[in-house]
């Protein structure tokens, strides 16, 4: 397709359709051309007002029999309980209010001990702001057991009843004392406002281009949802991936003099309903005990407590003790304490780390952490990137790119804005090459199938890259709660991340991958949530990932 040309909506994905019947057809039409063009996107004129009839305001090109599936699967393994519709105007009366609310803890074995090893099993009753017990689930809760004085701390699984009631279930890993702490993220009612805010406004956060060629310059709006106008719209759908990116097209300027990508605003006046969304009052407060919060954990000996053998599913995936993370699933983690051991780990590596600034953090701590790894000058703008860092004596190459749109950076060259897919694709892999992802946060705004066709790109990737390299170490970043203003929490809220985490969990399962649960790592730990967490927990996180690297022998 010629850069340049103008067509409708409809007829662009018809002529994928028609190309290979379905998208995967479209997918092996695509790998008969040659690599060059898989680095290409294209770049065509769209002129919406053709199209408004039946312009779907984000839809995108249709998936595979097997990848719509998986995506209904999805769908379904995340669904969120229902709420009843909201009142108008909303008042806060009948909605959860965590000081009314309590958690008990429920006896241990017959003798009321409990012992290492064992399961603690805690009710919690939600209660609303007039003191009467809430009827239905959907809020949003944490839990985790803790004892600041042993530096430990590991989530609880928290069991949504559907009737206002919850139960959440901790191991218990250490011996000592342990508190139960229960934080109430979201109301139910919240939950209501967030999935209607991405219903209608999955635009909410914006972005622009800048267009020049010589001495004129353009700005305009882009977006994977972009909605239509009068104004013709430029599109860059990435050919090798199918994922859909849309500009307006400038007034004076063509499609192809498109030369930076950046986030623009969040726009304003989206919520009505700030009483559902105060710091204070009922986002992220502690839920009290209405008994003790505190038990004693005696040493390990025989029996479980059955009634919290029937609740739990699982075992957390590790817990802290002593500030450091040990790992209750996958190979024991060390600590990489030195400088110099760290190296040992990683001497003849190349570890390339694509994702959003979540993951750009783990760069940034081998850059701080290592003498005689030296960052090249690529002269990339702060905290865009890429990154390259590289120790010649021991042979290791340190690599940072941040994911394609939408990524919330400012200022991206068009040509360093490139999708992981195609970053996998051009990899040689093998048992030299570490592969590190961490793609979740810029995706919260959008509705969950722009994430699930995101993934299913990546997988298809990876799946590529192990097929024709095995040996080539993967390793994932989950997602992670962060501290919660307004803006933060319609922007990016714990419950988006929850979800999206769910999604990522499920999409990477079964495969040859290793994941770093940095959910359970900002959970567990004592530090307050945020984005970008504090160094303790990045210290914990790269210890994972370096076990991984370099697995103890008998872990």
């Amino acid at each position: 397709m010629k850069v340049g040309n103008t067509i409708s909506r409809e007829t662009f994905y018809c002529n994928l359709l028609t190309a290979g019947h379905l998208f995967d057809g479209f997918l092996c039409l695509l790998c008969s051309l040659s690599v060059s063009h898989f680095q290409n996107t294209v770049k065509s004129t769209i002129h919406s007002s053709y199209a408004d009839k039946h312009y779907d305001f984000c839809k995108f090109q249709p998936l595979s029999l097997k990848e719509t599936r998986e995506e209904h699967l999805l769908l379904k393994s995340i669904a969120w309980p229902e709420t009843p519709p909201l009142p108008f105007p909303h008042y806060l009366s009948k909605t959860s209010d965590p000081s009314h609310s309590s958690f008990t803890i429920l006896s241990g074995r017959e003798d009321g001990e409990w012992h290492k090893d064992d399961n603690l099993e805690i009710l919690i009753k939600m209660y609303d702001f007039q003191g009467l017990p809430k009827k239905f689930g959907g809020d949003v809760l944490l839990a985790r057991l803790h004892n600041p004085t042993l530096g430990a701390g590991v989530v609880g699984q928290v069991v949504d009843h559907l009737n206002g009631s919850y139960s959440a279930v901790f191991y218990l890993p250490w011996e000592g004392n342990a508190e139960v702490e229960v934080t109430l993220v979201h109301p139910s009612e919240a939950i209501t406002v967030l999935r209607s805010l991405t219903r209608k406004h999955p635009d909410r956060i914006y972005f622009k281009s800048l267009f020049r060629s010589g001495y004129i310059n353009e700005t305009t709006v882009c977006n994977v949802c972009l909605r239509p106008t009068q104004q013709p719209v430029c599109n860059y759908t990435d050919l090798s991936t199918g994922e859909p990116w849309f500009c307006y097209k400038p007034k004076n300027l063509s499609c192809d003099t498109r030369i930076n990508h950046s986030k623009g605003k969040l726009k304003k006046n989206l919520v009505t309903t700030e009483t559902l969304f105060q710091s204070d009052v009922n986002m992220k407060v502690s839920i009290p005990a209405s008994g003790p919060s505190c038990v004693t954990v005696l040493p390990k000996t025989k029996g479980w407590s059955m009634v919290s053998r029937r609740t739990v599913k699982s075992r957390p995936s590790g817990y802290y003790f002593h500030g450091v993370w040990r790992a209750l699933r996958g190979p024991r983690v060390p600590h990489f304490n030195t400088s110099s051991a760290i190296t040992q780990c990683l001497k003849g590596k190349v570890v390339h780390i694509y994702g959003d600034s979540t993951v750009r953090q783990w760069f940034e701590y081998f850059n701080a952490t290592l003498p005689d790894l030296k960052e090249f000058n690529l002269h990339s703008q702060k905290k865009i990137g890429p990154y390259m860092a590289l120790d010649y004596v021991n042979n290791i190459l340190v690599t940072y790119r941040c994911h394609g749109p939408p990524i919330r950076f400012s200022k991206v060259p068009i040509s360093e804005l490139r999708y992981i897919a195609n970053e996998l694709d051009s990899l040689t892999g093998g048992s030299d090459t570490v592969v590190v992802l961490g793609i979740w946060s810029h995706f919260s705004t959008f509705p969950i199938e722009v994430y699930i066709r995101r993934l299913q790109s990546i997988r298809r990737a990876v799946v590529r890259l192990l097929s024709r390299a095995p040996d080539t170490l993967v390793v994932i970043r989950t997602a992670n709660p962060k501290n919660l203003t307004l803006y933060e929490t319609i922007t990016n809220s714990d419950w988006y991340s929850l979800q999206r985490d769910k999604v990522l969990r499920a999409m990477f399962k079964g495969l040859n991958v290793h994941l770093v649960d940095a959910w359970e790592m900002v959970v567990a730990h004592n530090l307050p949530h945020e984005l970008h967490p504090q160094p303790p927990i990045i210290e914990n996180m790269i210890n994972v990932l370096l076990s991984y690297i370099c697995p103890k022998k008998g872990g």
